[in-house]
């Protein structure tokens, strides 16, 4: 397997963003969207890039722990976060966590694994026995995607564009082939859904909301709209708990 280099996956290619101003105002609806689910106790972030959504979690949980493979991303990390909240740098596939976790979130990574499945295998090892995962992923079937599709920037909706490529993407994801990879590991899925039904690209949005065309009032809008339709949403996700005959 050729050796990655995880700093230069994080970084900006060309004109191709890695996140754009969209990525962050999407992660405060996937909190709001899991909020209902969350238990008390500790929780692990794996992959944190520059720590937005390290931030929330924190926000919220007091008992934090994060694991990401880049150390230049740890020290972005650390600069949105206080001091309590514990930093391992390592891969998911090689770190030893001497502990289990409350709640785990795998945002927006599990599309960057060589081989999802075994990772999502060590992580129903790290969950409590009340323990829940938030597993999410960018949707392949996202009406701005379509779009792409139609438009013939992107040859079909799970496809793995080029600048994905370069940022270390290895799969697009649909809402049933996540289901699929987490049931493969022996995780059991409790709820699924998606998050912000998403008429347009990232750079749309982040080109509409600083000009004033669309303000919070839409972006509620969309983010209700997502729990009717959430194979039409930016993300989709799975909740899931340990696998039952994983559980001793």
């Amino acid at each position: 397997m050729i050796k990655r280099n995880f700093e230069e996956e994080s970084k900006d290619v060309d004109t191709h963003l890695y996140a754009y101003n969209f990525d962050y105002v999407l992660r405060n609806y996937m909190m709001k969207a899991f909020a209902p689910f969350f238990y008390e106790g500790s929780a692990l972030e794996l992959g944190c890039y520059k720590g937005e959504f390290t931030r929330l979690i924190s926000q919220r949980y007091k008992d934090l722990t994060v694991v990401e493979a880049a150390e230049n991303l740890i020290a972005h990390a650390r600069l949105n976060v206080d001091s309590s909240v514990r930093f391992v740098h390592g891969t998911f596939e090689d770190v030893e966590l001497d502990r289990q976790y409350d709640s785990i979130f795998f945002t927006h990574t599990l599309e960057h694994l060589d081989d999802p499945v075994s990772v999502l295998s060590r992580v129903d090892r790290w969950l409590s026995a009340t323990g829940r995962l938030f597993l999410v992923v960018p949707n392949a079937n996202a009406p701005s995607r379509q779009l792409a599709v139609k438009m013939g920037l992107v040859s079909h909706n799970t496809a793995v564009t080029p600048a994905e490529l370069d940022h270390g993407h290895r799969i697009t994801y649909t809402l049933d082939t996540l289901e699929r990879d987490a049931r493969l590991a022996g995780l059991k899925i409790v709820h699924r859904g998606g998050v912000f039904f998403k008429p347009f690209a990232n750079f749309q949005f982040d080109m509409m909301l600083e000009a004033g065309i669309i303000n919070s009032s839409y972006l509620d809008a969309c983010y209700e709209l997502g729990s009717h339709y959430p194979d039409l949403c930016a993300s989709v996700f799975v909740i899931c708990e340990k696998g039952e005959f994983l559980a001793d």
